[in-house]
């Protein structure tokens, strides 16, 4: 064929591809293969097939290059300040712990009220026969007076048990904060894989088409079909989960925020931005001085040391003093006839002779060994958590990175070179579709590393609390506070009632 011919032909080829690749598009693909297998003379045959690579290529995206994904909601969108927000006005366990600082506030404020006055009316010699010879009439005010300051000793313990309440409110307010911030990040690493799922199923499909059609013309064998039929699959029961995935954190999400309504909806934040870089020293110095658990400990010290003075205090007895005023029948001879208006008075102790209160005082004091010793179990306990969680920080940040230097760059590489090639016709296409799902499963791979970083960073800023749907571990020491009782010992001896002496005496 000469040189003239040939030329005559490619033109005449071009003229046909022109008409055919113009309106091209993939319904009609099939029309443009059929056309393609009747065209018989070799020239056309070869320029038909660089046509035929040139539009596959357009359905490949480039490699780097972000495609419009498909986002859950394009509005309204919710940052993260949002739904802290949220958690802070709906969160039913921060009015849990604010009800028990309350709780402990009125317990410190009945401890240290005054015992009430007892008033009453007390007859005597009684007698219906003649009762205006014999009988006495009384009315007493009996009154008891705490002594060696057991009140604002009282007052002292439940001040403790209040601070002990402030702190696991403080903690509280971390917790919810830090769930919320951890179901932040997982729910925006949701979105992008959402996305990245989402590319892989229209990249798969596209795929499928186009292996069909080259396995139309021959230019494909039926396992390179079936395996894009299987890419395809799997792409799609990918994203199927990577949905449901979505939907198990928004419903998290929607808890811990205390809004049962929240639907999944777009978030504003980027995972790459700002990656942290924390010190290990210096979160353990934070932890140590600002931790509410080990503030809440303290407090329980203080609470022990509080009670050892308050049980200390109460074996010296409290007056009983009793007034009575009333009139008396009994005639009296010394004074020449009946008596009329009289009066009494009365004070009395209890003697500590045999209860000293040795038991509660030597509990009291056994419990301010053990808040101390709780203490430094505390903090060792903080120290050994640290280490756990900055392990995991320092490996996943060790994750990231290796991802960013020398996992998705070798990938993307590996891509744009199969790519490159492919459209040279130096290899299948089923290496192409390997070189990108690999690289697809490097970018999901990224993207969780990316979530399990930030949520331990969360976890360290936020001083290892977690659990904001948890109740606050705070309930009262005991059960209703009578007047001068304190939490932890007993009630103190009964008071005895001067009408209970006069009996007996």
């Amino acid at each position: 064929m000469g040189s003239d011919k040939w030329l005559a032909n490619v033109y005449s080829v071009q003229k046909d591809v022109v008409g055919i690749v113009l309106p091209l598009k993939t319904e009609n693909l099939s029309r443009f293969i059929e056309q393609i297998q009747w065209m018989k003379f070799y020239g056309k045959s070869i320029f038909l097939a660089i046509i035929l690579v040139w539009y596959m290529m357009s359905f490949f995206p480039e490699v780097g290059a972000q495609e419009n994904p498909q986002t859950v909601t394009s509005e309204p969108t919710l940052r993260l300040e949002d739904l802290e927000q949220k958690a802070l006005q709906n969160n039913p366990t921060l009015v849990q712990a604010e009800a028990v600082i309350r709780v402990a506030e009125g317990r410190r404020i009945q401890a240290g009220l005054y015992p009430n006055p007892v008033m009453g009316y007390r007859g005597e010699q009684l007698s219906l026969r003649a009762p205006s010879k014999t009988s006495e009439h009384m009315f007493f005010l009996e009154q008891r007076i705490i002594t060696a300051g057991k009140l604002r000793k009282g007052r002292n313990v439940f001040a403790q048990e209040k601070a002990q309440a402030q702190a696991e409110a403080e903690a509280q307010k971390l917790r919810v904060l830090s769930t919320v911030r951890l179901l932040y990040y997982e729910a925006l690493g949701a979105q992008q894989l959402i996305e990245l799922h989402n590319q892989l199923v229209k990249i798969a499909r596209e795929a499928v088409d186009i292996s069909e059609q080259l396995f139309n013309v021959g230019q494909a064998d039926q396992p390179d079909v079936l395996e894009a039929q299987i890419e395809a699959q799997r792409a799609e029961l990918g994203f199927r989960i990577a949905e449901n995935d979505r939907e198990r954190i928004w419903q998290q999400l929607a808890a811990a925020v205390g809004d049962p309504s929240l639907k999944p909806t777009r978030l504003v934040g980027n995972l790459e931005e700002e990656i942290p870089m924390l010190n290990r020293e210096e979160i353990l110095a934070a932890l140590l001085r600002e931790s509410p658990e080990i503030k809440k400990a303290q407090a329980r010290v203080e609470q022990a040391r509080a009670d050892l003075e308050r049980a200390r205090a109460e074996p010296t007895p409290d007056l009983l003093v009793r007034g009575a005023f009333g009139y008396n029948f009994e005639p009296l001879e010394a004074l020449g006839g009946p008596t009329r208006l009289e009066g009494a008075i009365e004070v009395g102790v209890r003697v500590p002779l045999f209860n000293r209160n040795q038991g509660n005082v030597a509990a009291a004091r056994a419990e301010v060994d053990r808040a101390e010793q709780e203490v430094k179990r505390l903090e060792l306990a903080l120290r050994a958590n640290l280490a756990l969680a900055f392990t995991r920080y320092l490996n996943a940040l060790s994750m990231v990175q290796r991802y960013q230097k020398d996992i998705l760059p070798p990938a993307q590489k590996a891509y744009e070179l199969y790519l490159t090639r492919f459209r040279e016709m130096a290899v299948a296409y089923p290496q192409v579709l390997i070189a990108q799902r690999t690289l697809f499963q490097v970018r999901v791979e990224y993207v969780r590393a990316l979530v399990d970083l930030w949520q331990n960073v969360i976890q360290l800023r936020g001083l290892l609390l977690a659990g904001g749907l948890n109740a606050p571990d705070m309930s009262p020491t005991g059960g209703e506070i009578q007047t001068g009782e304190t939490p932890g010992s007993s009630p103190g001896m009964p008071s005895p009632r001067i009408h209970e002496v006069q009996e007996q005496r």
